[in-house]
């Protein structure tokens, strides 16, 4: 049998959720209306840095920890701010945001273009 290719998971994803371009996502963040959740891999933080101010949640924890009744539920995503997820290039954010939405999280969405574009496109990063 034949597996569906991630880029496809990917981009069936997209169709679905919201995304948001970084200049949005700088507003929302600053009117305290949207927290940034990071769910790169530490060691992809280590490497490129980090955007100040994001909340760092492991792709792999995410859904417990947004979970309220997960014994490892974090309440910064649980506060009724909008979450924009990234990671690197947005896949594995439009994935994890679909995801969340099928547990019923309705104020989520992504970054558009992950932290690559967050970076190019000038905005700031703690290196």
């Amino acid at each position: 049998m034949a597996i569906t290719p991630v880029r496809t998971l990917v981009a069936q994803a997209k169709s679905e959720i919201t995304t948001l371009p970084a200049d949005a996502v700088q507003q929302a963040v600053a009117a305290g209306t949207a927290l940034m959740v990071d769910i790169r891999d530490i060691r992809e933080l280590e490497r490129e840095g980090r955007i100040p101010g994001a909340f760092h949640a492991p792709r792999g924890m995410l859904e417990f920890w947004v979970d309220p009744e997960s014994p490892y539920h974090k309440p910064a995503l649980g506060e009724g701010r909008l979450l924009v997820l990234f990671c690197a290039s947005a896949w594995r954010s439009a994935l994890a945001a679909k995801t969340l939405q099928d547990m019923g999280v309705e104020n989520v969405a992504e970054l558009d273009g992950g932290f690559k574009g967050w970076d190019e496109g000038g905005h700031p990063v703690e290196r």
